[in-house]
Formats: C-alpha cells, structure tokens, sequence
C-alpha cells in the first residue's frame, strides 16, 4: 500500500468524509478544497482561531471596507489591536504602535475598537462550538481548544468533519472565517492552527512531529520569551532539535521549570488536556496616554482607575490576585514590567494601587512614558481574598468602602461615584475628561 491509498480527507465545502485516498475534487459538491492525512480520522485535539478577528466583524457589517485596508486600535499614539489581511500586505501588524502602522499604510481605515461587540460575537461562537463538544477551553474572545475525542458516535463522522461544519457554520451564519489546527495534542494544534490561514485547515500527525519541529525555532514553544531565547541562544540552541541533545534533568537544571516544558515539548509531547474551567491565569488593565507622561501624580491619577476595573473584574469573576504586576511603557516602546507578591491575595483596588505605586516611584528617573498598565497574577478563589491583618487594621474598614461603592455603582452605574484620586491632575468635580 503506497503513502497516497493511506490518506484520508474531508471536504471542506460539505463536509463529505473519504475513509481512503480523496479525489482531487470532492465527489459530492466538485470542491478543490479538500484536507487529507494519513492520521486525519485519528485526532481529535483542535485549536480554533478566528481570522482578523476584529477587522473582520468591522468589515462584515460595512460592506464598503471589504477591499480596503482596516486597522481597529486608537488614536495615533495608541497600538493596533487587529488589522485586516489587506493591511498585512503593507506591513502592518498587531500591536505596533499606530503611528509606525499609518506610515505603512497611510490610506489605512481606522476604526475605534467597540468590545462589547466583539465579546458578544464570540459568545455567539463560543455557543457553537460547545454544541459540538462540552470540552471548550477559551484562550481569548476569539479562539479556543476543542477536545472532540468520543464525538464520532455522537456527530456520526469524525472530529475533522464536525470541525468542517463548525468553521462552515460561522461562515455561513456570522459572516466570519475561522482557522483551524488538528493534532494529537495542544502544543501542536496551536501550531498548525497558524500554518494555513485565513480560512485554513492544518493537521500535524504523531508520525509526523519529530521532523516536523526539527527546524523550528525554540520560540515556537509556548512560555519561550526574548529573555529565554537570548539565553538559549547563548547555549547554542536556536532550534527545536538543538533541545533534544540535552535530557529533562539538564534543562531544568539550566533553564529552571520551563526546563520540563523544553523537553517534552521538543519531543512532540504535551500532557495538558482541554480545560473548560480553566480560570484566566491574570487579569490586568491599561491606557495608553495621549501625551508622555514622567511624573508621580499624574501616573498615579491615570493607574487608579485602571486598579478599580482589575478590582471589578476580581470580583466578578470570584477570583482574588495573589501578586500585582506594573507595566509600563516608555517613549522608545520599551516595555517594562515590575512585580510583588502580596501578602495574602486581594480583591480591593486600594491594595492593588498602593502596591503599584510602591512599584511604581523606583522607576521615575526622569524618563517618560506613554502607556500604564496594572494586573494581578497567581489567582486564588475570591473567599481567600482579603483575611483580617493584625498589622492592618484598616483593611476592614477600606473593603466595606469599596463594597459600599460597589453596589452604587452595580444600581445606577460605573460613573455614579468616584473617590478622589480618580480625577485628573488639574480636573475638578463635575467635568468630565
């Protein structure tokens, strides 16, 4: 039996299933567009990924954008936030600062971001996909992992197809492509979720997995930052394979825990299953400003607002935050991130805030910055938030203020009330910037 009588394939028009080798065109429907592979009634592990997400539901709903280069993000000293593929071939990018991008393509549509739009097209997608398994973990509002193992019986055809439908029905019901990655594990699907889009279909098989990561650079593993690949690099390792010529207990000694993930990873290898409960693993909030700003005051004006939206999202979310992490960025795009470990984990924007501010002063040596950003890391259930301190007897009396504005604001709204230092430097009551 030759290698082309072992593929199997799925049209990717109608779903139809070849157990054997496919045709060149679907014999249903006549579509070229087929994916086949040896392992494709195999695998059941799949990353979704919506294409140009933002830019594509702006360009969805006017239709006069449909040729013309998008950019959603903010003004000109903001960032992008999505761009279209016709802005692509310019050179744009996610998260390069908007200036940089209307230089490269100065004819570009700009459009404001309006998340609760996008959130409320995502639940719309989020809602399909858990029609065609349970085991949905969400990565972000427009992409998450399937695990679709046990489906077959259910869906009457293989994982592939009940993908196939899916990505077809947020077409054809949203106006809205999709990528799709299918492996034997996460690592993987993530992977080959990004090798066709848009609208793609990748597999990567076991048989495969070796030869394929060979060649990769060891930043396509997940965790691996610019820190870690200088470090790498320093050692000689730019490649996956380069990974492989030291055992676990080696890499781990070098590298410390992410040694682990370096090893198994080269490997082809990745334990995670498909979470749906998994909680988000920081939540955070930034501005970027529309002047630099290098002074105390007027940085600490602009972060306090943005400790009561993480303290919100605390709460909301039953989560309490075990460590606090500033971020900032200076006028060259220099991205600095401080961090400190909180004493017990916190809901309350007051601990967030004056941990940030301890964060914050070390770093104002004259230099300017153009964006603030402040979050939370190591979630902890939120009844562990905030126990009584001997040491800070306070503390109760701050958490029933912040409960006390809580509640104003859930019956009549976020701008209902403001405490002091929510106003701008120079700002007085009543106006509104």
């Amino acid at each position: 039996m030759n290698a082309q009588e072992t593929l199997q394939g799925a049209c990717r028009d109608c779903g139809a299933w070849y157990a054997e080798a496919p045709p060149a065109r679907c014999a249903d429907c006549g579509s070229p567009r087929l994916v086949q592979h040896a392992e494709l009634g195999a695998l059941s592990i799949a990353h979704i990924d919506c294409d140009a997400f933002y830019a594509s539901i702006e360009k969805r709903d006017d239709p006069s954008l449909a040729d013309k280069p998008v950019i959603v993000g903010g003004g000109r000293r903001g960032v992008v936030a999505a761009c279209c593929y016709v802005s692509r071939l310019y050179g744009v990018r996610s998260a390069m600062p908007m200036f940089k991008a209307l230089e490269a393509c100065p004819d570009a549509v700009v459009i404001r971001p309006e998340m609760a739009k996008y959130q409320a097209v995502g639940r719309q997608i989020r809602a399909m996909m858990q029609e065609i398994t349970p085991l949905v973990e969400p990565i972000s509002i427009d992409e998450a992992f399937l695990d679709l193992s046990g489906t077959s019986g259910l869906h009457g055809a293989p994982p592939a197809v009940s993908l196939v439908r899916l990505v077809r029905r947020i077409e054809d019901e949203l106006g809205l492509t999709a990528s799709v990655g299918l492996s034997y594990n996460k690592f993987l699907a993530k992977i080959a979720s990004d090798l066709d889009k848009p609208r793609g279909f990748a597999v990567i098989g076991e048989g495969e997995a070796l030869d394929f990561l060979a060649d990769k650079p060891v930043a396509i593993i997940w965790g691996v930052g610019k820190a870690l690949q200088s470090r790498l690099a320093g050692d000689g390792i730019l490649r996956i394979k380069d990974l492989r010529r030291y055992d676990e207990e080696e890499l781990v000694l070098r590298y410390g825990a992410i040694g682990r993930r370096l090893s198994a990873f080269a490997m082809g290898h990745d334990e995670r299953s498909v979470n749906p409960d998994a909680p988000p693993k920081s939540i955070s909030a930034e501005t970027t400003f529309e002047a630099d700003i290098g002074a105390l005051e007027p940085l600490l004006a602009k972060v306090w607002p943005l400790c009561e939206t993480v303290s919100r999202r605390l709460k909301r979310s039953a989560l309490a935050g075990g460590s606090v992490t500033l971020k900032l960025k200076t006028r060259d795009f220099r991205t600095l991130t401080r961090t400190q470990r909180l004493s017990a984990p916190t809901q309350l924007a007051e601990v967030i805030y004056q941990t940030g501010r301890h964060l914050l002063e070390p770093e104002l040596d004259g230099r300017q910055f153009r964006l603030i950003g402040i979050g939370v890391g190591e979630l902890a259930p939120g009844d562990e938030a905030d126990p009584p301190d001997l040491l800070d007897p306070e503390r109760d009396r701050r958490a029933r203020v912040e409960a006390t504005i809580d509640s104003v604001r859930d019956k009549l709204g976020d701008q209902a009330i403001r405490r002091g230092r929510g106003w701008e430097t120079g700002a007085k009551p009543g106006r509104r910037r």
